[in-house]
């Protein structure tokens, strides 16, 4: 014990000189957690299906001195997924980082569920970020080194009225994430999987324009208020970097504590 260090290396949550692709950064989480690995050092891909929608996004990570490379992807077109990854090797030589962000929503009751809203959420958030993966992990195996982070939501462990298809595909998420760790552990490269519970995003806006259901939703969560951005830093960058180099498999929920189920303190039993 005498030759431990007293103090946790820094370094240990530093990605200077890494490569992060983050998918589905044109607005919202996307955009937050590339801020986090940049200013943890890492270097981006940004990708959305247009990229002239991550202009300023680019010109907000380049003015920080790290460097964005701007991509198309469509996550639902294998051959758009095929050429985004190898622009992105072309241009920097390595991925190290990928981050599975792309996603999409359809919030409907069951019943009103179409053939075409559950393929397009299935397509998007649970096919997408199989194949993202595959395409980068090809390229992180003769490399023997990857941080592969798929993003949930509490619903990878959740139900929740109204999101079926959305609920399935995180919940798909949740066990491929598993299944990829198993995979791709002999390589080097980890897989886990960050969930974040109730953020305010594009896509959730509205339900927040509704003071008495976010009322209802922070009596439910322990810390008794909905997540902001900055909840998501430590955790994206402690997935990514050699801080979590002997985690794999794992969820990661950052959700102030609603999966735990209590939503108020039971009254005290006395003896």
């Amino acid at each position: 014990m005498a030759n431990q260090p007293l103090f946790m290396e820094p370094k240990l949550f530093d990605v200077t000189g890494k490569v992060a692709i983050v998918t589905g950064t044109s607005r919202g989480l996307g955009q937050y957690l590339g801020r986090a690995l940049a200013r943890a050092g890492a270097d981006l891909v940004i990708t959305s299906r247009d990229p002239a929608t991550l202009k300023l996004f680019q010109q907000e990570i380049e003015a920080t001195g790290r460097r964005a490379l701007a991509l198309a992807l469509d996550v639902r077109n294998y051959d758009s997924v095929q050429t985004m990854v190898q622009c992105a090797v072309d241009h920097y030589g390595k991925i190290d980082i990928l981050v599975n962000n792309a996603g999409c929503n359809v919030r409907k009751p069951a019943l009103e569920v179409s053939w075409e809203d559950w393929n397009l959420v299935l397509d998007t958030n649970l096919r997408g970020t199989f194949f993202v993966s595959q395409a980068v992990a090809r390229h992180m195996i003769a490399r023997k080194y990857g941080r592969i982070i798929n993003i949930g939501s509490v619903t990878c462990v959740a139900g929740y009225a109204g999101l079926g298809p959305y609920g399935a595909s995180r919940g798909g998420v949740k066990q491929l994430t598993m299944s990829l760790a198993d995979d791709w552990g002999v390589h080097g490269i980890t897989v886990n999987c960050l969930a974040p519970g109730w953020f305010k995003t594009t896509q959730n806006a509205v339900m927040y324009e509704n003071q008495e259901w976010v009322e209802y939703l922070c009596d439910r969560i322990p810390l008794k208020r909905p997540g902001q951005p900055a909840d998501l830093d430590g955790a994206i960058v402690f997935l990514a970097s050699d801080a979590s180099a002997y985690v794999t498999a794992q969820t990661l929920l950052v959700d102030g504590g609603i999966s735990g189920g209590a939503t108020r303190a039971l009254p005290q039993i006395k003896d």
